[in-house]
């Protein structure tokens, strides 16, 4: 059965305010597993609607999943196996038994063996979407509770949309349409600059009627700022080289694909959507100047923040990122492992990349004098960890252990890690796997400030090139993670400022479902993910240490895998259903 977590409780109370209605925390997702609700006895109901509402949220956060990928010996029995980041030059599947992950680090993916996620998960939101719009006017709430529900609902509708857009290009838009079993389903796809535009004009409509930001036991629902910070995603990635004028096949399908000309206004189409949100004053950057960087590794434990934008809401007390990430010692298991390349992305302290000859770095003590972001979003060699006394498990270094590289012990390289490193982002210091007095109240990012702030830099250099505002908003997010000093170097030309953004997305925004996103609406994949991956040895004898660098994966990158294949089982149910260029 499942739980509606934070959306029914929160909807509960909201709506009791309004109307004094009786809802329950268990909603009608878990009812309808058991029982024969019907769509007239829904919609005829208060709370039942409340809950139908909450159920739409549940998978927001589907696509950015950490273990949204998985291999098993059957459907009944699968083990996670990274989610996008694994997907991308980020990290390394846990496993090499086959998953999604895998075929897209191999390049073997196709329509047959491609998870079907987010055709129909996103879909069968829509729908739930346009069942709702439909039964909104008769479900006995007062006007206020339906405006803000029918607000809440375009804004879900536009999010699972832009879903679909990203992995497939061009899709079917319903409208308001509800289709049956016994209906001739269209399934034609409608063209990128259709689906833009149906996005764009639904986050507008819904930003009018929703509060700037949601506050108390509203929080985490939509809001007019996540309606404008969905509008400057879509409208960036339409912006850029994959879907602005770059033919994928030559021929009238291009339309669906991407607009089939050029035309620079996009970018500043981009840059004035991402100027909306940042000029609501409402969002800020999560800064603590104890520590250099402690901000950036703190926002990520807190429930509550200025920061996050539109978030996945989470239970109260979680540690489901510990279990995934942590290391095997911690009792965390299944999460995909950063790669050498990612580690080497991020620069010294003094804001130099590690490619600079005067920045200071030293190849025999490789994470000495670093980006203090590096420590926040990888674990390596030496990093300090909790580690709490757990009923059935042996106390190592009670209170604060250490993971040592060498290749002794669960945690070592080869044996517990198969590049040297696990994922530190987003989990909290002080939480531990399978610990359930230390946890966390973290809920999971999926539109945050730091994004807005590179998508207006990315946006505005397109644009007009390197500004003074452009110089700013990246300054912000180097302020924020302690570099000293923080600005980028100056008089920088339109192409060094574009690489720059793009590096500074690359290590700002890791392990959150951007990296695979970008590099493909870049399109720079045949060159990020057409490479051998790399994993960090350490080797200790005595006092002396030496660090070697070893090949992990192959990768390879086609030109089709820019998008999506639509899943072999949707297009063989409808000629109209055309299939992505190379599938």
């Amino acid at each position: 059965m499942k739980k509606i977590y934070f959306q029914s409780v929160a909807y509960t109370l909201f709506l009791a305010l309004l109307f004094l209605a009786s809802c329950q925390k268990e909603g009608f997702l878990s009812q309808t597993s058991t029982s024969n609700l019907t769509e007239e006895t829904v919609f005829k109901d208060s709370a039942n609607t409340v809950s139908f509402l909450a159920g739409i949220y549940e998978n927001v956060g589907f696509s950015a999943s950490a273990k949204r990928f998985t291999y098993g010996p059957s459907p009944l029995n699968q083990t996670p196996n990274g989610g996008l980041d694994a997907s991308s030059d980020e990290a390394e599947v846990y496993n090499s038994g086959g998953s999604t992950a895998l075929a897209w680090e191999t390049g073997t993916i196709n329509a047959a063996v491609v998870t079907d996620d987010a055709y129909k998960k996103s879909y069968t939101n829509i729908r739930s979407v346009n069942q709702l719009l439909k039964n909104l006017p008769r479900v006995p709430i007062n006007n206020f509770a339906k405006t803000q529900m029918k607000a809440e609902a375009r804004f879900l509708r536009a999010w699972y949309y832009a879903i679909l857009l990203k992995h497939y290009g061009g899709v079917h838009l319903l409208g308001d349409s509800i289709y049956t079993y016994t209906d001739k389903i269209p399934a034609s796809r409608n063209t990128y600059e259709e689906c833009v535009n149906y996005i764009v004009s639904e986050c507008d409509a819904a930003a009018l009627d929703l509060p700037t930001t949601q506050t108390g036991v509203s929080y985490g629902r939509a809001s007019k700022g996540a309606c404008l910070a969905l509008k400057s995603r879509v409208l960036l990635y339409a912006a850029s080289p994959l879907f602005n004028g770059q033919s994928l096949t030559g021929s009238r399908n291009d339309a669906v694909l991407g607009y089939p000309t050029f035309n620079k206004d996009r970018w500043k189409l981009a840059q004035e959507a991402a100027e909306a949100v940042i000029s609501l004053g409402a969002y800020h950057l999560n800064i603590d100047n104890a520590t250099p960087g402690i901000g950036f590794q703190n926002l990520f434990t807190l429930r509550y923040n200025t920061e996050y934008i539109f978030q996945l809401m989470r239970p109260t007390g979680n540690v489901d990122l510990e279990e995934l990430f942590q290391p095997p010692s911690r009792t965390g298991k299944n999460g995909a492992f950063p790669l050498q390349g990612l580690v080497d992305a991020f620069p010294m302290k003094n804001g130099k990349p590690i490619t600079d000859p005067t920045s200071g770095y030293n190849a025999q003590d490789p994470f000495a004098g670093r980006d203090p972001r590096l420590d926040f979003t990888v674990i390596r060699d030496q990093t300090l960890l909790q580690n709490r006394l757990v009923p059935g498990f042996s106390p190592v270094n009670i209170y604060q252990g250490t993971y040592k590289g060498v290749a002794t012990g669960p945690d070592a390289v080869h044996i517990g890690t198969s590049t040297g490193y696990y994922t530190n982002k987003m989990l909290s210091p002080n939480a531990v796997s399978q610990d359930f007095t230390h946890r966390t109240d973290r809920v999971l990012p999926l539109i945050r400030y730091a994004e807005i702030l590179l998508n207006y830099a990315e946006a505005a250099n397109e644009v007009d090139g390197p500004t003074q505002l452009v110089y700013d908003a990246v300054s912000k997010i180097r302020e924020r993670a302690g570099l000293v000093p923080y600005q980028l170097p100056a008089g920088l030309n339109q192409t060094e400022m574009r690489l720059a953004i793009q590096n500074e997305r690359r290590i700002e925004l890791a392990f959150e479902e951007h990296r695979f996103w970008d590099v493909r609406r870049w399109k720079i994949a045949e060159q990020t993910d057409n490479i051998q991956t790399k994993g960090l040895e350490i080797n200790r004898n005595g006092n002396a240490v030496t660090y070697k660098v070893f090949d992990v994966r192959k990768r390879n990158f086609r030109k089709a895998m820019y998008l999506w294949p639509l899943p072999q089982s949707e297009v063989a149910k409808s000629p109209e259903l055309i299939q992505n260029p190379g599938y």
